[in-house]
C-alpha cells in the first residue's frame, strides 16, 4: 500500500496556486489564436489581439491574468488503495489554498456568511469535490473560479416532454442573457441528467476538458458543435464587442436521471477559463 502525508498534499496545492492564476493554458492560448485568425470583426480581432498579449505579460511577470483570482475550487481524485496519513485531508487541502493565496499575494474574496459578508482573509474554504478511483495515486485539480462567470450560470429542471430542442434553447438563452458579464469569449460548460446538484457539478466538470475537445458520444458531439455553432451566431463578441467569438467552445457531460427528470445546468468560464492539475504518487509502505 501507498501513504501519502496531508504535509505533501498542502504544499502540492499551494504549489498549483500561483502557475494557474497566473500561466493560461496551452489548449486556451491556441483557441484564443486561431479565433483571432477567423474572426471577421476588426474590434473583436483587436480584443483577442489584446487578451492574448495580457496572457503574455502575466506569465512574464508572474501576475494574475485576471484581477478575480477566483473562489478556489478542487477536483480531488482519491485511489482507493492509497492511505492518507498525518491528519485531515479537508484540512490540507484548505492549508494549501490558505498559503498559496497568502505568499503570491492573490486576491483574498471568499467572506464566512453569505450574509454577514466578512472576509475570511485567505480564501479559505475552497469547494472541494471528492471522486474515489482505481489506483494508489491522488489527482488534484485547482480550478480557480472568478464570478464575473460564475455568477451567469443557471439551471432548469425540464419536464421529459419539453424535449432537446428546449433545453439547446436554454442553454443559448443563458449566454444571450450573460451577454459580456463572464468576458467572452467563454467556455460554456453544460451538465445533463442526475439531479439537480449532479447536472450542476457535471456542468463545472465540463470546463476542465481541453478546449475544442468533442463529447466522445457523437450525439453529443453533434450537440456541442450545434451549440457553439448558435453561441458564436449571438453576435456578443470578445468582452461583448460584436463578432463571431462569443464562445471557444461548448462542453456536454450527461448522467443517467429519473424517469421523471431532465435536469439541465449551464456553468460559464471566462477566455482565461483556469485549471492546472497535478498527481502524487505517495510512498510505498508495504507489498
Amino acid at each position: 500500500m501507498k501513504e501519502i502525508d496531508v504535509a505533501e498534499i498542502s504544499a502540492a496545492v499551494e504549489e498549483l496556486c500561483l502557475p494557474t492564476n497566473c500561466e493560461l493554458n496551452e489548449d486556451i492560448r491556441k483557441a484564443l489564436s486561431k479565433a483571432k485568425e477567423r474572426e471577421e470583426s476588426p474590434q473583436g480581432r483587436e480584443v483577442l489581439k489584446l487578451l492574448l498579449k495580457n496572457a503574455e505579460i502575466a506569465a512574464e511577470q508572474n501576475i494574475p491574468i485576471c484581477q478575480d483570482t477566483g473562489m478556489a475550487v478542487l477536483f480531488v481524485e482519491i485511489g482507493q488503495d492509497l492511505h492518507i496519513v498525518g491528519g485531515s485531508l479537508t484540512e490540507a487541502l484548505n492549508e494549501g489554498i490558505r498559503r498559496g493565496y497568502t505568499k503570491g499575494y492573490l486576491r483574498k474574496s471568499v467572506v464566512a456568511d453569505p450574509f454577514m459578508r466578512v472576509n475570511t482573509g485567505d480564501n479559505t474554504p475552497a469547494v472541494i469535490h471528492y471522486d474515489f478511483v482505481q489506483g494508489d495515486k491522488l489527482k488534484l485539480t485547482l480550478a480557480p473560479k472568478g464570478f464575473g462567470s460564475e455568477n451567469m450560470g443557471a439551471l432548469k429542471m425540464f419536464k421529459p416532454a419539453d424535449g432537446l430542442e428546449a433545453v439547446l434553447d436554454f442553454v443559448v438563452a443563458t449566454v444571450d442573457k450573460a451577454g459580456a458579464n463572464p468576458c467572452p469569449p467563454v467556455i460554456v460548460g453544460v451538465g445533463i441528467g442526475g439531479t439537480m446538484e449532479k447536472a450542476a457539478f457535471l456542468a463545472k466538470k465540463a470546463l476542465l476538458r481541453e478546449v475544442g475537445s468533442g463529447h466522445p458520444d457523437k450525439f453529443y458531439a453533434e450537440l456541442e458543435r450545434k451549440l457553439l455553432q448558435r453561441i458564436n451566431n449571438l453576435g456578443i463578441g470578445p468582452q461583448g464587442y460584436g463578432g463571431r467569438t462569443t464562445a471557444l467552445a461548448v462542453h456536454m457531460e450527461v448522467f443517467p436521471t429519473h424517469i421523471a427528470g431532465l435536469p439541465v445546468a449551464v456553468n460559464i468560464n471566462c477566455h482565461a477559463a483556469r485549471h492546472r492539475t497535478i498527481v502524487l504518487n505517495g510512498k510505498e509502505t508495504w507489498k
